[in-house]
C-alpha cells in the first residue's frame, strides 16, 4: 500500500484502469446516492489501486472543510477531481491539505457559468450578452433588447443538460419547461439541487475547445480540439478532432492565448483545463471553461495524436512536480465520432463487429441490444455509442470514424 494516499473525487468507469495510480493508493470520494445508484462498490471490488471508498456529500457547502477536519491526518499526495461537479470540492480540499490545485476561488467561478461570464468579460474576453432569468417572461424581456436567436441554458449543470437554441419564442413556455425539467439519473445525488437559468445571445460560428495543462499558472501543454454538433436545437457534440481539423495556426494560437486570459482572470493555479469557444468572424467568444479533464474521450485523442502520457503529466503536476517537457505539435491525428439512431425500441444492431476491425479504429463502444430504448437526444448522456480512430492527420481519422458510423445500422421501431 502506498504511504501517501491519492484522493480522487468523483467516480468514472475508467477509474480502476488508470495506470498512473500506485497499488493501494487511491481514496475515492463520491456522493452516497451516486455510489448506490452506480453500484460503485462492486465496480471497484478487487481494483488494485483502491485504498478506500469514502461516501461524502461533497457537493454541499463547506463539504471540503468538514472532510479535512474529519480526516486531518491523511497527508495525501494528490487531490484531483474526475467529474465536473467535483471541481470546487477538490480545489478547496487541495488548499486545506497544502497541495496544488485550481484554487477554490477559481473553481467556484468556473463551475458557475454566470459568474464566469462576469469575471472574464471584465478581463476583456468576448462573451455573448447573457442574463440570469427566473421565468419565460424574463426571457421575453431579454429577447426584446437582444433580437435574434437565443440560447437557454442552466448556469450550474453539465453535459449540455437543459440547453436549447431558440430561433423563435413561439414555443417558449414549452421550451422553458423542457429545459428546467432535468434528469441526470445515476450521475447526481437524489436531493434537490439549486437550478439557475441563463438566457444568452446565440453566436453562430465554428466551435472548438482548448485543453491546457497548467503548473502554478504556467501553461505546460496546449491543444485545440475541433467540435462537430448534432443538427437541431440541442448543442450536443457529434464528434471531435485532435488537433482541430483544418484550423490555421494563427487561430489556434489565438484560442490558446484567450484561454490563458481566462485562467488569469479567475486566478487558476494548477491542473487540467477544458475551455470551449465559438469563433465568429475570426473572433473567439467564450462558451464555458472547466477546471478538469475533458470528457468525450478527448484525453485519449490527445495522447494518441501527440504520443504523450497526458494523465501521467497531470498527476505529476498535481503532486507538486514538473513533468518532462511535452511536445507542442501533434505527431498525427485522432478523432471520436458518436453514433446516431432514431428514438424508439431497438429492433436490431448490425455491422458493428465488422466496422470495429477497420484499419485505424482504436475503440468502438456500442451497448445496444434488441429491446433497448433509444431516447430522444436531449443531452450528452443520451448518445448511444462512439468510435475512436487515428490517422496521419485528424481529417484522416475523422474520415475513418465516419466510415465506421456509416457501416453500423441501428434499426428502431
Amino acid at each position: 500500500m502506498s504511504e501517501q494516499p491519492w484522493i480522487i473525487v468523483g467516480y468514472v468507469n475508467v477509474l480502476p484502469h488508470i495506470k498512473e495510480f500506485p497499488p493501494g493508493s487511491v481514496i475515492v470520494v463520491d456522493e452516497p446516492d451516486v455510489i448506490r445508484k452506480c453500484d460503485v462498490k462492486n465496480a471497484l471490488e478487487g481494483a488494485a489501486m483502491l485504498r478506500e471508498l469514502i461516501e461524502w456529500e461533497y457537493q454541499l457547502p463547506a463539504a471540503a472543510d468538514e472532510f479535512f477536519n474529519t480526516y486531518p491526518d491523511l497527508d495525501p499526495a494528490v487531490v484531483a477531481p474526475l467529474v465536473e461537479y467535483a471541481t470546487p470540492f477538490a480545489a478547496r480540499l487541495a488548499e486545506r491539505y497544502g497541495l496544488p490545485g485550481a484554487g477554490a476561488g477559481a473553481a467556484q467561478v468556473m463551475r458557475d457559468k454566470s459568474l464566469l461570464r462576469r469575471v472574464t468579460r471584465a478581463a476583456g474576453v468576448l462573451n455573448p450578452a447573457s442574463q440570469e432569468v427566473a421565468s419565460p417572461d424574463e426571457v421575453r424581456e431579454f429577447a426584446a433588447a437582444h433580437p435574434g436567436s437565443l440560447v437557454l441554458k442552466p448556469a450550474n449543470r453539465q453535459a449540455s443538460v437543459g440547453t436549447k437554441v431558440l430561433h423563435s419564442l413561439d414555443d417558449l413556455d414549452a421550451a422553458w419547461e423542457e429545459c428546467t425539467s432535468q434528469d441526470e439519473g445515476n450521475r447526481v445525488p437524489d436531493r434537490e439541487r439549486e437550478l439557475r437559468m441563463l438566457i444568452e445571445q446565440y453566436v453562430h460560428g465554428e466551435e472548438y475547445s482548448v485543453e491546457l495543462l497548467v503548473h502554478e499558472g504556467e501553461i505546460l501543454f496546449s491543444n485545440v480540439t475541433g467540435k462537430l454538433l448534432y443538427p437541431g436545437p440541442r448543442p450536443i457534440e457529434l464528434g471531435h478532432t485532435v488537433p482541430a481539423a483544418g484550423i490555421p495556426d494563427s487561430l489556434s494560437e489565438l484560442l490558446v492565448s484567450q484561454t490563458g486570459t481566462v485562467l488569469r482572470a479567475v486566478g487558476f493555479g494548477s491542473g487540467m483545463v477544458h475551455c470551449e469557444w465559438i469563433v465568429s468572424d475570426g473572433r473567439p467568444y467564450l462558451v464555458e471553461c472547466a477546471g478538469r479533464f475533458p470528457g468525450d474521450g478527448i484525453p485519449m485523442l490527445i495522447e494518441e495524436a501527440y504520443r504523450i502520457d497526458l494523465a501521467g503529466a497531470f498527476y505529476t503536476v498535481m503532486r507538486g512536480r514538473r513533468p518532462e517537457p511535452l511536445p507542442q505539435r501533434a505527431a498525427g491525428g485522432a478523432a471520436v465520432r458518436f453514433m446516431e439512431a432514431t428514438p424508439g425500441e431497438v429492433v436490431s444492431v448490425d455491422g458493428a463487429e465488422e466496422a470495429a476491425r477497420l484499419p485505424g479504429v482504436l475503440s468502438l463502444s456500442l451497448h445496444l441490444e434488441p429491446g433497448d430504448t433509444v431516447r430522444e437526444l436531449c443531452s450528452s448522456w443520451d448518445r448511444v455509442g462512439s468510435v475512436t480512430t487515428r490517422g496521419a492527420t485528424s481529417a484522416d481519422a475523422l474520415s475513418t470514424a465516419e466510415a465506421v458510423v456509416d457501416a453500423i445500422r441501428i434499426t428502431t421501431a
